[in-house]
């Protein structure tokens, strides 16, 4: 009888301390959602320039006579710009590292950059190399990767971002992380197995908690003192088939690139590394057909939004990208094929991830959704094969002139409102330019599947979806329960 006499006491004191609690997590919830950017040269636009050299390389998977082909050159790019650099190399790199399922077997990429990156600074003692990444990469510091300890052992700077500075993208459950969580730490050592492969190194508890905050420095910038690269491609040993993009350039825009990556070293405590860092780009000469800009965060989506409200009758938009979810773009992109402009669509198909099986969403709701939205709006899948199109990309032709923008970000909420780090270039100019030419016959070959290679498939690849997808999309991308 005493028991049971005590039981509702327990329930109606676990009740009342969860009630005490609530405040905290509300408040910490709503700071996490209004809380400002940690720098002011974070959601950057630097306005357009002339560029001096710009230059389109894409990474393509795809199969030629059914078998299937790897043309990749984004990373030969990047050997070439390490050999040239006389000043300094910075690299932001997201995914940096070698983890995936034992069963799979890929390039080992994130070794073989590290290994460029070293051996540059022991043939250059004095050159300052940094490499900035997310804390992904050491599982939120449960343990340093072997790349990452070659590289500062030799003299490489290696910054950590520090992302709990960022408004946070998925506050119903980063209230309850910066209330009762963060204050925690995330120790190295543990004892759980890594998500990414069952032979790594066992992470923390509070690794995989940190995890759930779901966003990251998603940029992938590759900068010397004369040149830059701004791509869609991870240094990523599981990533190294992926299809994707990247913009070379020269000139002005290298002096911006560098600006914003010295906004994340000054909120993640390195802000000594590179501030003494200095473009210096010998080519000097312009382009008067094409002008440039960098663009970073939500400064992504304004020129994105601007674009596309500016496309309608004899207007031609092209994407090409991994994820596309966002609401504000979707509804632009509809807005557009009602005033007359032709709307394609290239998209990767959300089927996997690194071994691991994906339902489709966000994309195939989303292309449901414009395909049955108007008749100027088309949809083709990329034919990947365990590998992503992971391309992030929208080119828009207006009669003579051209409009392109490409790097990191994906067309989402988490990636163009400010929550993950995100660069990207853009350039417009005439389309006769060598580079938007290269991008119309980059387009209408995937769509077309032109000379017996297989690049996509229609859009009924994957049949109607169902509803319950649709508003599981849609709760996802609003909330920001989700890996998109």
């Amino acid at each position: 009888m005493r028991s049971l006499k005590q039981r509702p006491l327990k329930r109606y004191t676990v009740g009342k301390f969860l009630l005490l609690l609530l405040p905290f997590y509300i408040v910490f919830m709503i700071y996490g959602i209004y809380k400002p950017l940690p720098d002011e040269s974070l959601s950057y636009d630097s306005g357009w320039h002339d560029v001096s050299s710009a230059q389109l390389l894409l990474d393509e998977t795809y199969t030629n006579h059914g078998a299937t082909v790897h043309d990749h050159v984004i990373f030969e790019k990047v050997e070439e710009m390490i050999n040239e650099a006389e000043s300094f190399i910075l690299v932001d790199m997201f995914l940096f590292n070698d983890e995936y399922p034992a069963d799979l077997d890929f390039p080992t990429l994130s070794n073989w950059l590290s290994a460029q990156l070293a051996l540059k600074k022991q043939e250059n003692p004095d050159m300052t190399i940094v490499v900035t990444t997310d804390r992904i990469n050491s599982f939120y510091d449960s343990r340093v990767p072997g790349h990452i300890e070659f590289m500062r052992s030799v003299g490489i700077h290696v910054v950590w971002t520090d992302m709990s500075k960022a408004p946070d993208s998925n506050p119903i459950y980063s209230g309850a992380w910066r209330a009762f969580m963060q204050w925690f730490g995330t120790p190295a050592g543990g004892y759980l197995p890594s998500p990414f492969s069952s032979e790594a190194e066992p992470v923390t508890l509070r690794g995989y908690l940190d995890l759930f905050n779901s966003k990251a420095n998603h940029r992938k910038v590759v900068l010397t003192e004369q040149s830059g690269l701004v791509t869609s491609a991870n240094a990523h040993d599981a990533s190294a088939y992926h299809s994707n993009v990247a913009f070379y350039v020269e000139g002005e825009l290298v002096h911006h690139l560098l600006e914003t990556e010295k906004a994340v070293a000054r909120f993640s405590g390195a802000e000594d590394v590179l501030e003494t860092l200095e473009a210096n780009p010998t080519n000097q000469s312009s382009d008067e057909t094409i002008q440039g800009k960098v663009v970073t965060e939500y400064a992504i989506k304004a020129e994105i939004l601007r674009t596309l409200q500016e496309s309608g009758e004899g207007s031609e938009v092209w994407l090409g990208l991994f994820y596309l979810s966002d609401r504000d773009v979707i509804n632009e992109l509809k807005d557009a094929a009602e005033r007359g402009a032709i709307v394609r669509l290239i998209l990767d198909g959300n089927s996997e991830a690194f071994g691991h099986e994906k339902n489709g969403v966000p994309n195939r709701p989303v292309a449901d959704e414009l395909e049955r939205s108007h008749s100027n709006i088309q949809v083709r899948w990329y034919n990947t094969d365990g590998e992503q199109y992971h391309t992030k990309m929208m080119y828009i032709k207006n009669g003579n002139q051209a409009v392109v923008t490409g790097g990191s970000a994906n067309f989402t909420r988490r990636n163009l409102d400010d929550y993950n780090l995100e660069t990207n270039v853009m350039f417009a100019g005439s389309t006769d330019h060598e580079m938007m030419q290269q991008l119309d016959e980059y387009f209408v070959r995937l769509w077309n599947n032109e000379e017996d290679q297989q690049y996509t498939l229609p859009y009924a690849h994957y049949g109607e979806q169902p509803q319950w997808k649709y508003w599981l999309y849609r709760v996802q991308e609003s909330t920001g329960l989700s890996a998109f």
